[in-house]
């Protein structure tokens, strides 16, 4: 590629809005979350997954916001429960490392009408999980959402 043509995509792709591409939120939060590391060991007879986590996430972060976008985790009207995904370009359920960060979500009160996908900004406590059988590594609980 020429020097050109470099400097004209970075200068397209720099003057784009945050609209122009919906389907990334913010890093605020989602970075925190992306710095924990997971080493699954496993041997003839043991499994183990082995987390390290970010110092401010070892004994949980109240009153964390983030914003992402709504995976209901029960069909149905009422939700309460959902997985929050920092890119919906990219698939949180896939078993690969390269999909954007996410983290289970347990709203205090159950809200309606969510749809899949939808782009919301949820506030709660960020809590590690410790379990050394899950790769569940951080959940969000008590969380209400304060905007879309």
């Amino acid at each position: 590629m020429s020097v050109s043509r470099i400097a004209l995509t970075a200068s397209m792709t720099a003057g784009l809005s945050a609209t122009a591409f919906p389907v990334f939120a913010e890093a605020p939060g989602w970075d925190l979350l992306k710095g924990i590391t997971i080493d699954e060991v496993v041997t003839e007879t043991t499994y183990e997954v082995k987390k390290g986590f970010p110092e401010r996430l070892k004994n949980g972060v109240k009153g964390m916001e983030l914003t992402g976008y709504a995976v209901p985790l029960t069909p149905g009207a009422d939700i309460s429960e959902l997985i929050l995904v920092s890119d919906m370009g990219l698939c949180p359920f896939c078993g690969s490392g390269e999909h954007g960060a996410s983290v289970q979500v347990s709203l205090n009160s159950p809200i309606q009408g969510l749809e899949e996908g939808a782009r919301v900004t949820i506030k709660g406590d960020m809590m590690p999980v410790l379990d050394p059988e899950t790769w569940q590594a951080a959940v969000l609980q008590n969380a209400v959402i304060t905007g879309s």
